[in-house]
């Protein structure tokens, strides 16, 4: 692993009444050590996994592309401001590398074809085309095997987004491939039971204060799967 341990310092939050300082998991939680080249963060929505990968995305130097910024009706002033009470170690100096979210990718495509009329090179890194002008899940997958031949630490939020399940598939050899021997280290935040199967990765849980490591067979998900593939029809006889 390029990265070997993240530290929270609750002492440094500004304030315990906004998101994400009022949540209990990054109160109780004191650090997350990667034992694997490959760990997933897995949770309900609004349990903080997305806020703590940016978090920790920020603190190795990684850029984040954004969209433009827009007007809201509430807003929160704390949002973006775990990164300053995290704390990282490397297991052999910083590397570079790279965060993708998959409500993100359309603005970076954008720009990267509007670079690539004054430097048409640079397509060469993500299958030599336009993005642009491919499907969602194909320019996905284009984007991850060009950008992931590099060695770094990779930040992934949601990329299931736009894959079928057999490209999840793909994106898991990938992520096999390309974390072996020191290659790359990959955070990826997910809902997929395909994608967080990934054989040897270690799968931390929100669900619950503190973050802890969970195997594969034990959440939510993969029980939510298994239950609907064997007894569909009483499988939506859900609780609201």
């Amino acid at each position: 692993m390029h990265l070997k341990r993240i530290t929270l310092s609750p002492e440094k939050f500004p304030t315990t009444d906004f998101y994400p300082f009022n949540l209990q998991v990054f109160h109780k939680t004191g650090s997350i050590v990667f034992h694997s080249p490959v760990t997933f963060f897995v949770g309900e929505n609004g349990t903080g996994k997305t806020t703590l990968l940016k978090a920790i995305a920020q603190k190795c130097g990684i850029h984040i592309w954004g969209n433009q910024d827009r007007s809201r009706y509430v807003n929160n002033p704390y949002e973006k401001d775990l990164f300053e009470a995290v704390s990282v170690e490397w297991a052999d100096g910083h590397v570079p590398g790279s965060y993708f979210g998959s409500e993100l990718f359309r603005n970076f495509i954008t720009m990267l074809d509007e670079w690539a009329v004054a430097d048409p090179g640079m397509l060469s890194y993500f299958g030599g085309s336009s993005l642009m002008t491919q499907s969602h899940g194909q320019s996905l997958m284009s984007y991850f095997r060009g950008r992931y031949t590099i060695k770094g630490i990779y930040f992934l939020d949601e990329p299931e987004t736009a894959l079928s399940p057999r490209t999840q598939l793909d994106l898991v050899r990938l992520l096999d491939a390309m974390s072996r021997d020191g290659h790359a280290q990959f955070i990826v935040v997910t809902h997929s039971p395909i994608i967080m199967a990934c054989l040897g990765a270690e799968i931390y849980s929100f669900d619950s204060a503190p973050i802890t490591t969970m195997e594969y067979e034990a959440t939510e998900h993969y029980q939510i799967f298994k239950q609907f593939m064997t007894d569909r029809k009483n499988s939506f006889k859900f609780q609201i």
